[in-house]
């Protein structure tokens, strides 16, 4: 069936050539979600990736499933492992000229083979997409599993990768095309508008810090900015520097659907710990160590496809990076702190914020209100001091405290020391 009989047919192109991450997973849902606003007739989806973190390659397989009008592939070159599955997805599958799909087995960072959990998913995964879209199971799990056999379809010990002439044949793709004006000729369209779907302002710079190099260097603000805080208290840049930078890191994965409440919960938790550990608690001790395992945690969390605690179909890989991530923001706050730290009470900047002048005595300052010669002065106490109050002396009021002794009223008191604005005072013995 061809929608839209009454006016001209609209299309909507996707690209994705790139890896399959939180920012492409995000790009094909705000496209499909403006396919559905425009009720487009069709949607191309072009591709020319080798693939990338499963979790998100499911989640675009499952929007595009969930997709009630046509939804074509076009493999611009190739759709190996994550594409493939999306390619498989697709309601057709056209390929360009030296083109190809599959090699879809699970692999880690280093290119090895990702554990069988990761394996056993994908090949289920495959399989059922296959089936939902009239291809072959078989053939689809054969792309993930190298022991599969298919009579001579594959070598012993590889898995299934077709070419153009090869997918056709086993019905993986309905035709070798140069472009876009061919799928739509070859589905009975002549006369089509084409809108290319590109994110506005807003959406590119939320996907700009999806980026985990872009994150490392926001984890390092946000620490090193609290860091630099806290050893100037009021300095105000630094803490501005720190809030700001969590916001532009937490706000894209948040609405990328990757942060959840409670991770972004655990941060402000290990903040907090870290706190009470500097101003409250002397020492380095539990509170400080756990609030760093909770910020530098919550950091990693965020940044992987995580359901709460469940990690089963995270590939290690990914969990990793993450972790190197935040340890290398972690470890460039710190190399900042030593670098800048000594440095940065000696800038004409920092003077500007803080007040750094020293109010010596030799130049005429006191940290006293009181004229020195009141030291063993005897006075009555008027007010009870526990242990501050007020005292008589010579028929002048003063301010007064004790080291730590309750005086009532009436009592005799001695001046021992003249500090700030009360005397230091105890109890005078007859």
């Amino acid at each position: 069936m061809v929608y839209g009989q009454e006016k001209t047919p609209q299309v909507l192109h996707l690209k994705v050539t790139s890896d399959i991450d939180p920012r492409s997973n995000r790009y094909v849902s705000l496209g499909l979600e403006k396919a559905i606003e425009m009720k487009v007739d069709y949607v191309i989806l072009e591709l020319d990736t080798y693939g990338g973190a499963l979790t998100d390659a499911d989640e675009i397989r499952t929007a595009i499933l969930n997709y009630e009008r046509p939804i074509y592939a076009y493999i611009n070159k190739d759709a190996a492992s994550a594409g493939a599955l999306i390619s498989i997805a697709c309601d057709s599958i056209y390929m360009s000229t030296g083109s190809s799909i599959g090699a879809a087995t699970v692999v880690t960072g280093e290119g090895e083979a990702a554990p069988d959990k990761y394996q056993s998913y994908m090949r289920s995964i495959m399989r059922s997409t296959a089936e939902a879209k009239g291809r072959n199971p078989e053939i689809a799990e054969a792309m993930v599993d190298e022991e599969i056999r298919l009579d001579s379809l594959i070598k012993d010990g590889k898995v299934l990768t077709f070419s153009v002439s090869e997918a056709i044949e086993y019905g993986f793709c309905e035709a070798e095309v140069e472009g876009i004006t061919d799928i739509m000729l070859r589905s009975g369209v002549t006369q089509y508008d084409t809108d290319l779907f590109e994110l506005n302002w807003s959406e590119r710079f939320i996907a700009l810090f999806l980026n985990p190099a872009v994150s490392g260097v926001l984890i390092l603000l946000i620490l090193g900015g609290l860091y630099f805080e806290l050893q100037s208290p009021g300095l105000g840049f630094p803490i501005i520097a720190s809030m700001v930078a969590a916001l532009l890191y937490f706000t894209p994965y948040y609405l990328n659907g990757l942060a959840e409440n409670w991770e972004i919960i655990v941060f402000f938790v290990g903040l907090l710990l870290i706190s009470l550990e500097v101003f409250i608690i002397p020492g380095f001790g539990i509170p400080g160590i756990l609030g760093l395992i909770f910020t530098i945690g919550s950091l990693t969390l965020v940044m992987v496809n995580n359901d709460g605690l469940n990690f089963d179909l995270i590939e290690a890989s990914l969990l990793n990076n993450a972790l190197i991530t935040s340890l290398i923001g972690f470890i460039g706050a710190l190399f900042l702190m030593i670098l800048l730290g000594a440095r940065l009470t000696k800038t004409s900047f920092f003077n500007r914020f803080a007040l750094t002048d020293v109010q010596d005595t030799s130049t005429g300052y006191t940290s006293s209100f009181y004229n020195k010669s009141l030291i063993g002065s005897v006075g009555t106490v008027v007010s009870v001091m526990r242990p501050s109050g007020r005292i008589m002396i010579d028929d002048a009021m003063y301010d007064a405290y004790t080291r730590g002794e309750y005086l009532e009223k009436g009592e005799k008191i001695k001046v021992i020391a003249a500090e700030g604005t009360s005397l230091k005072v105890q109890k005078s013995v007859p």
